[in-house]
């Protein structure tokens, strides 16, 4: 059973984890460094603790105690209760949830690895909007997407912002980076996998013409917000794709896009 703290001290070293939260280059830093990421609200934390990953602390407001009754008691860890305005001190916000939990990183898998297993992977490039990031994992799991490969580049799936969009939905699709860029690609097409990049670009097929979901494996490749994918990137695929467009609408947010295709591509029904 974790053991209830009650901690009055902003400075308290034990709180460490949960400092400048809002601070995203220090956070971006921090926390792949040393290991952990922050799931905030009841909900995620539970989602975190049933995928398997460990907790380090938990900082709840008072409230909230009763409520996390269950994991606390699980729990080996220990639990800071602090005050509301406490709480903003520390991580320089309003925790409206008023539950954050300090979780221990996992090593990711390579690769090679989840693609042996894999049918259907989203692959996407320079995505670096923390929200786009959470918005994306959550559609790939809600629509059946097999696995998640990154370039280099790409935010990182479990910094406090893509959790908490993806609603704990980062947990529940196995994600890997790939090395080199777009070099890696290759790998994936030895493995057999189509390479789909999704692009507003005329001359792409669109989604209902090219039928993924009768391809026996597909990689959906997706670029950031704005400038989609790079050159280098569209020249690996195999083939471009579209989503059909109307009323003069040229194009989707990356997130909204990535359900659309995510649909046609798992789900065996193609877009009207």
């Amino acid at each position: 059973m974790a053991e209830l703290i009650t901690v009055e001290d902003p400075d308290d070293p034990r709180l460490r984890d949960y400092t400048g939260l809002t601070d995203v280059e220090l956070r971006r830093k921090r926390e792949p460094a040393e290991g952990l990421f922050i799931a905030e609200g009841e909900k995620v934390i539970r989602r975190a603790g049933d995928a398997g990953y460990e907790m380090r602390s938990m900082l709840l407001s008072a409230k909230w105690v009763d409520a996390m009754r269950d994991v606390i008691d699980e729990a080996p860890a220990p639990v800071y209760v602090v005050g509301p305005e406490l709480a903003e001190r520390v991580t320089g916000y309003h925790v409206h949830r008023g539950a954050l939990a300090s979780m221990q990183r996992k090593p990711l898998p390579a690769p090679a690895g989840l693609l042996r297993t894999a049918r259907r992977v989203v692959v996407m490039e320079s995505v670096n909007d923390h929200t786009n990031i959470g918005a994306i994992f959550r559609s790939a799991a809600a629509l059946g997407m097999d696995a998640v490969l990154l370039s280099p580049d790409c935010a990182d799936p479990l910094y406090r912002r893509s959790v908490k969009v993806s609603m704990g939905a980062v947990f529940a699709v196995p994600y890997a980076r790939l090395d080199t860029w777009p070099q890696d690609l290759r790998s994936v097409r030895e493995a057999g996998f189509t390479l789909l990049a999704l692009t507003p670009d005329d001359r792409a097929r669109s989604l209902d013409e090219v039928a993924p979901h009768t391809l026996d494996r597909v990689a959906l490749m997706l670029g950031a917000e704005g400038d989609g994918l790079s050159t280098r990137a569209l020249d690996a695929a195999d083939e471009w794709v579209r989503i059909p467009m109307s009323h003069g609408v040229d194009s989707l947010n990356v997130g909204a896009a990535a359900a659309v295709a995510f649909y046609a591509v798992a789900t065996g029904r193609p877009t009207a």
